[in-house]
């Protein structure tokens, strides 16, 4: 089985401004695929080329194998950043109407919407004006419209903005039960958090080129510093003496007899060879390993890559 979006070689260029650069990514059935990088990366125009919004000058996008196409537009969700409600129309009408353009008879789009408008606790909004509802309940409608035809593919650029904590999580759940029912999911966002939270895969885009990809657990462990966090009771002069060659301190915190030190080991020393030096020294309270976050590798290949071309970074937290 082919997966379910094999991007190979794109490149779009407006005028003199390259937007995606020879960009080759692997999108995996059933698969939450977490697409990122900083404003002007170049995710907009990829998104708006799988979308067929536009297309790409060079390369080629294949949809479960076969090169994409105007059919595949139904078997495709998207929630763009910018949403696209018409405000003075009533909710209920407008999201039948737009529930029909996906393809839907009028009777099944009714009770596919009954069925979300009740779970999404929205029963008394079907009459409402949109510009009457709050941003947050804007984005719950908008949000059932993309996922109400039941795509294969769902592609959800900044699901989250304008959300309260308990909606963002509403909708986070969502969307793992989506994967677990067999969709597929795109999902554009600056929110590392979220990424960690959700994603399976993810590829990072800057300045047009795709700068890493690959499956999130493993890009965390690739970058690995070797550094822990030790708390332990005890004489930190002994514990520092401990460690002698085979690591080094970077930081360190007493209160009263605890004390909380960064530690990085070196020269091939091992976890457990360190904590067999320190523990005739002191009583270990703790030990972890800290392993970098998908929002410090993000900035630290993001620089990185701007380095190395002579620009800043424009991404910040």
């Amino acid at each position: 089985m082919p997966p379910i979006l094999q991007i190979n070689n794109v490149t779009k260029t407006y005028s003199s401004h390259t937007a995606l650069n020879d960009v080759s990514l692997t999108v995996n059935d059933q698969a939450v695929f977490g697409l990122l990088g900083p404003n002007g990366a170049g995710k907009t125009s990829l998104i708006r080329i799988i979308n067929q919004i536009t297309g790409p000058d060079k390369g080629e996008i294949l949809f479960k194998g076969e090169k994409l196409n105007p059919k595949h537009i139904e078997h495709i969700g998207y929630l763009p950043e910018e949403r696209g409600l018409y405000k003075k129309m009533p909710v209920g009408e407008q999201a039948l109407y737009l529930a029909q353009l996906k393809g839907l008879k009028k009777a099944e789009a009714k009770k596919r919407l009954a069925y979300w408008f009740e779970k999404f606790e929205m029963q008394g909004w079907w009459k409402k004006r949109v510009d009457e509802l709050s941003k947050g309940m804007q984005q719950k409608v908008q949000f059932i419209v993309t996922i109400l035809h039941e795509p294969e593919l769902l592609i959800l650029d900044e699901p989250f903005s304008g959300f309260d904590p308990i909606n963002a999580q509403l909708i986070k759940n969502e969307i793992l039960e989506l994967r677990k029912k067999g969709a597929t999911i795109i999902f554009s966002t600056h929110n590392m958090g979220s990424v960690e939270e959700l994603c399976d895969n993810i590829a990072l885009l800057n300045k047009s080129q795709k700068i890493l990809d690959g499956p999130v657990k493993e890009i965390r462990k690739t970058f690995r510093t070797n550094t822990y966090k030790v708390m332990f009771k005890g004489n930190i002069l002994g514990f520092t003496n401990a460690l002698w060659t085979g690591a080094e301190i970077l930081n360190k915190h007493s209160d009263d007899d605890v004390h909380s030190v960064t530690v990085k080991l070196l020269n091939g020393v091992t976890s457990s060879q360190m904590l067999q030096a320190v523990l005739p020294s002191c009583e270990i309270i703790s030990f972890a390993e800290i392993v970098p976050s998908m929002n410090d590798i993000f900035i630290s290949k993001v620089s990185e890559g701007n380095e190395a071309l002579g620009t800043k970074s424009n991404y910040t937290e």
